[in-house]
């Protein structure tokens, strides 16, 4: 509790500093809009893919697991895919704040669907929240970046981006508390509720501060020599849509499954429309939007990695994880309903065919009763509640020792395995005030890196956090016994400070260099190039299952993330020239 209040009050302290050194009023609108808006995207992003995963009787999707990452995979894909279309429509035709104002109704709405336990409003659900994704995010980043636009204030906008960046990880670190205590106490249905109400909230907070935003709220009309709105989406989002079919259509699977197919053929339109772009375009914004586009395709690696943290690394929580309460904390998490159990059985150490048999007896059983009395759906449920339980408490209890497996009868208190999402957004929150010193400190000895080595850095900083996960893999022996908790924690530490140095520097390189009338569409295109990073994280994903050996799958992040950062590091001397061509660090 101390070292919580000590970090609450190095956050207020942070926040103050920023005020007095004179950062605009709207951006701390902005930055309470993006916690909530944040607070019910990760809310939901914690628990997708245990609920994928756990059983349709327990109130999941009984999806296996290859599907599990497929499935998650192509969603984080197309949630980022969208921006490209609703960076252009604010552009153009709505305005920002139309558009993050419809975006968040939308993922409200999208949110509530899930938590309808259906199999038609769980899809229609996530196509809710990938279409109103679309509308939001990238126009708010957009506004973050005008705010700065003086010439005033043009050396803040990466501080800027920093603070609202600490306003994402505010949000992504609650949430996952609220996420486990209402999947706990009220179950899932309630859990993607509380994300919904959180998107609502953020909507409200915007309109409330719309005065000190609008001025930045500017429709930017085709001029001359631009390409029309309409012959944009001819060139892109009609054949990414022709495209993907194709790739849906084509016999056989050379990237795994039909979907993966589908998705990274119909962004060869787009990516193709981006290129077109730098090449048209006159010779100094020709050689910014290439100098983008060459970070972008780095950059995909970093989300590659990063965000297997709702996949791969929540399976690892789960599954391998050390999670157990100690005694005193089990009894405060017990009252206020924070503990996780799962109880011994007579089949929690048996053989796996026993353990088999006996579920496929127990939903024989289920299978045959007609729900025709109180009584009888009563046995049902029971039924269908000792099914889950045998099924959670085998997956725990298959890599404990013996002896500390409790006596048949007796239980488990767990962390839930949500809350270690959390690590991410609490290493954020409280390196960001840091991260920004360091900087900052730079600064004023004119040694500050520039936004491109920045991002150089941050990718090998990324490669080392998957150093430490091979770590975890040798603590656990061949996965025989579980891993300490630190080994996340460490993990999620390291990544955390790559993160820093990247992900809000790609949104501040995309502000400064971007061409004024086509900043929006440039932050399409970086979150084109997060949406294809997130698809690979789900293929990568997939891949756990297949890799005997885990430490080689954490080893081939590495590799893949040192790739990225030797072709960043290789392109700095002429990136740095082009940020110098347009007067911009």
């Amino acid at each position: 509790m101390n070292l919580y209040y000590i970090r609450l009050l190095n956050l207020i302290d942070f926040m103050e500093n920023a005020i007095k050194k004179g950062h605009p009023t709207g951006l701390w609108f902005l930055f309470a809009t993006e916690m909530w808006e944040r607070f019910g995207y990760y809310l939901m992003l914690g628990i997708f893919s245990l609920y994928m995963l756990d059983g349709w009787n327990n109130g999941g999707m009984g999806f296996d697991p290859i599907k599990k990452s497929d499935i998650y995979g192509t969603y984080l894909g197309l949630v980022y895919l969208t921006p490209f279309i609703g960076g252009l429509l604010a552009d153009r035709i709505l305005g920002y704040r139309r558009a993050i104002v419809l975006g968040g109704l939308s993922m409200a709405m999208g949110y509530f669907l899930l938590s309808i336990h259906d199999t038609t409003t769980f899809y229609a659900g996530l196509l809710f929240i990938i279409l109103g994704n679309g509308f939001f995010k990238p126009n708010i980043s957009t506004m973050v970046g005008n705010l700065y636009s003086a010439d005033d204030m043009k050396d803040k906008k990466d501080a800027g981006y920093n603070i609202f960046y600490m306003g994402i990880n505010i949000g992504a670190f609650i949430c996952n508390f609220v996420a486990a205590y209402m999947r706990i106490n009220y179950g899932w249905g309630y859990a993607f509720a509380a994300a919904g109400v959180g998107m609502l909230l953020g909507v409200l907070i915007f309109l409330s501060g719309t005065r000190h935003i609008k001025h930045v709220d500017v429709i930017k009309p085709v001029q001359k020599g631009d390409m029309s709105t309409g012959k944009i989406f001819s060139m892109t989002v009609v054949p990414m849509f022709i495209f993907g079919i194709i790739g849906y259509l084509i016999p056989g699977n050379f990237l795994g499954t039909d979907t993966n197919d589908a998705f990274i053929i119909g962004c060869i339109p787009v990516i193709a429309f981006f290129v077109y772009l730098a090449f048209k375009s006159e010779a100094k914004e020709s050689r910014a939007i290439k100098a983008l586009l060459a970070a972008f395709t780095c950059i995909i690696l970093f989300f590659a990695i990063f965000h297997q943290n709702g996949d791969a690394l929540t399976v690892w929580a789960e599954n391998h994880t050390d999670r157990q309460m100690s005694e005193s904390v089990a009894q405060v998490a017990d009252k206020v309903g924070m503990a996780q159990v799962v109880v011994n059985n007579d089949i929690v150490s048996a053989p796996q065919a026993t353990f088999d048999s006996t579920i496929n007896v127990l939903r024989a059983q289920e299978a045959a009763m007609p729900a025709v009395s109180v009584e009888e759906l009563l046995a049902k449920a029971r039924f269908s509640s000792s099914i889950g339980q045998l099924e959670k408490s085998r997956k725990y209890f298959a890599t404990l020792p013996a002896e500390e497996i409790p006596a048949k009868g007796e239980n488990l208190k767990l962390y839930s395995t949500e809350l270690y999402q959390s690590m991410n957004p609490f290493w954020v929150v409280v390196l960001t005030p840091v991260i920004v010193g360091i900087f900052g400190f730079m600064r004023s000895k004119k040694r500050e890196p520039s936004t491109p080595s920045k991002i150089a850095i941050g990718l090998v900083i990324t490669a080392l956090s998957a150093l430490v996960m091979v770590g975890a893999v040798f603590a656990t022996n061949d996965l025989s016994i579980k891993a300490g908790s630190f080994w996340l924690l460490a993990s999620y530490g390291v990544i955390t400070v790559g993160e820093l140095c990247l992900s809000p520097m790609g949104l501040s390189l995309v502000s400064k260099l971007s061409p004024p009338r086509i900043t929006a569409l440039m932050m399409g295109g970086f979150f084109l190039a997060v949406s294809v990073g997130n698809k690979l994280s789900g293929m990568l994903s997939g891949l756990w299952e297949g890799i005997e050996q885990k430490e080689n799958f954490f080893l081939l992040n590495f590799v893949l993330v040192m790739v990225a950062a030797t072709v960043m590091i290789l392109m700095l001397k002429w990136m740095n020239g082009v940020m110098r061509e347009n007067n911009v660090k």
